[in-house]
């Protein structure tokens, strides 16, 4: 065995570390739109939180359609191919966007962007610009979330070709950890470059990014069987599985494609829904509001010191906290003995205990901006953990052919939650500004009232969603076909 360790190549961990650049890529295009929109888009637009909470919403709710559809478009193409199509097409819709401005500008005939800027809200003049905006706008987020919607179903399949069940979890959590990096290096880079560009250079900037991408992807990646940097003793890692399968008397068989309609047929497929149901509006409701909740509530805008720290150390915590996070079903398989889903479903729970702190955000917000930052960030590295355990779950329970397909359908449903608390949130969020003290929760008004409740909301979904998973498939059950 250890000199099977000297041996093997490791062409697989440099497959992952691809997977990491392309999520990172993805998420920072995701958050252009957020660290840009309040202090800079806003007033060019004259849009209100309703407005931004409409083109946020519809675009979870575009993705999540797209989901449902590309993971078998992904399962039929091929890994590669299908990737390349979805970078490409939402690295085009990324820097799309820059020209949302000036097609507004044209489409109403003033002169200038600054004259279009100088409009006094509330007249009708705003409200058709602050329209048309939010229409360009939903344009190029619908072409972005068709192509980012097949980030992660390629992804997981390429995880699935590439690593055998027990190391997937911690694969997995590698590559989604590019979310929370992606996340962490946005503040950094992308308020500097719209106050010192022009809100219009960070979407082409940043979208630019995925075309470069794209060269590494075509140059590196084939299946393990067909890559000349994989040899015989990382294929044989590789595909332990398969030779488990051999030797408990199944016979090896060509694998044979799942259609749609039976994917429904399979409680596993719903319990994945569920935990995707349950968890993924939270994180999407952090991505796209909390920096609208440093400037709303503690008036740190995104391009000032302290907002762009504020949000980085969220994004810290996500990053390195998760990881460590993702150990643990490793913890009770390896060193408890435990059959893999079940020590997956106990570290599951335990991960879901972890959003309950959410709770405090914003009571101890009172007396520093920080600790929202602090709690935020644990509530979002619980959540990648999570995110990073529930991938694996298809893995262990559904043949690879089906990966894609499964992972787009509970994507799916994911993004309709995530459309619902984002659309929700936004008209919450006039709604109680416009109340002001009228609107009161356990001791606080106005907005900050309304983003306790909604605190509040995410923190106990993942408990819920863990609940309605376990009552599925309480125990390990492959699909056999």
């Amino acid at each position: 065995m250890s000199t099977q360790k000297k041996l093997m190549t490791n062409w697989r961990w440099w497959i992952c570390s691809l997977l990491f650049v392309a999520t990172t890529v993805n998420y920072l295009d995701r958050q252009v739109l957020s660290l840009t929109a309040k202090e800079f888009i806003y007033p060019d637009f004259h849009w209100t939180d309703a407005d931004y909470g409409i083109i946020t919403s519809y675009f979870s709710l575009f993705y999540a359609f797209c989901t449902l559809f590309v993971g078998k478009f992904v399962d039929w193409i091929g890994t590669k191919k299908g990737y390349l199509i979805a970078i490409g097409l939402w690295s085009t819709a990324a820097c799309l966007h820059a020209f949302c401005g000036v097609a507004t500008q044209w489409i109403h005939g003033y002169e200038s962007l600054e004259a279009m800027r100088m409009v006094e809200d509330g007249t009708a003049a705003a409200t058709a610009i602050a329209s048309t905006g939010v229409w360009l706008f939903l344009c190029c987020r619908g072409l972005l979330g068709l192509g980012e919607s097949g980030n992660f179903p390629a992804a997981i399949k390429v995880t699935a070709e590439y690593f055998p069940k027990k190391d997937r979890a911690f694969a997995t959590s590698i590559f989604n950890s590019g979310a929370s990096v992606g996340a962490l290096i946005a503040p950094l880079v992308i308020p500097p470059l719209a106050k010192a560009m022009g809100w219009e250079w960070a979407f082409i900037i940043i979208g630019a990014l995925g075309f470069i991408w794209m060269g590494f992807f075509v140059k590196w990646y084939d299946k393990p069987e067909d890559s000349k940097h994989v040899n015989a003793e990382e294929l044989a890692y590789i595909q332990q599985d398969d030779q488990v399968a051999v030797t408990t008397e199944e016979q090896p068989v060509a694998e044979q494609s799942v259609p749609f309609l039976r994917c429904l047929t399979f409680k596993q497929t719903w319990s994945f829904c569920a935990g995707k149901f349950f968890s993924d509006g939270v994180w999407w409701f952090m991505l796209f509001w909390a920096p609208n909740y440093f400037q709303d509530v503690y008036g740190y805008k995104a391009s000032s010191g302290t907002g762009m720290l504020l949000i980085m150390t969220l994004y810290f915590i996500v990053t390195f906290l998760s990881i460590a996070l993702c150990k643990l079903p490793n913890y009770f398989v390896d060193k408890k003995g435990m059959e893999i889903y079940s020590g997956r479903m106990r570290a599951m729970f335990l991960i879901a205990l972890i959003p309950l702190v959410g709770l405090l955000a914003q009571p101890l917000g009172a007396y520093s901006a920080w600790w929202p930052a602090i709690i935020i960030g644990l509530v979002g590295a619980g959540h990648q953990a999570w995110s990073a355990n529930i991938f694996s779950t298809i893995g262990d329970m559904f043949p690879k052919s089906a990966v894609a397909t499964i992972v787009g359908i509970g994507t799916m449903a994911g993004g309709i939650s995530s459309f619902l608390i984002n659309w929700l949130s936004g008209k919450f969020f006039v709604y109680a500004e416009n109340l002001g003290s009228q609107f009161s929760f356990m001791g606080f008004e106005g907005k900050p009232a309304a983003y306790f409740i909604v605190f509040c909301i995410c923190a106990v979904c993942y408990l819920v969603g863990w609940t309605v998973m376990k009552t599925l498939v309480p125990k390990y059950k492959p699909i056999v076909l």
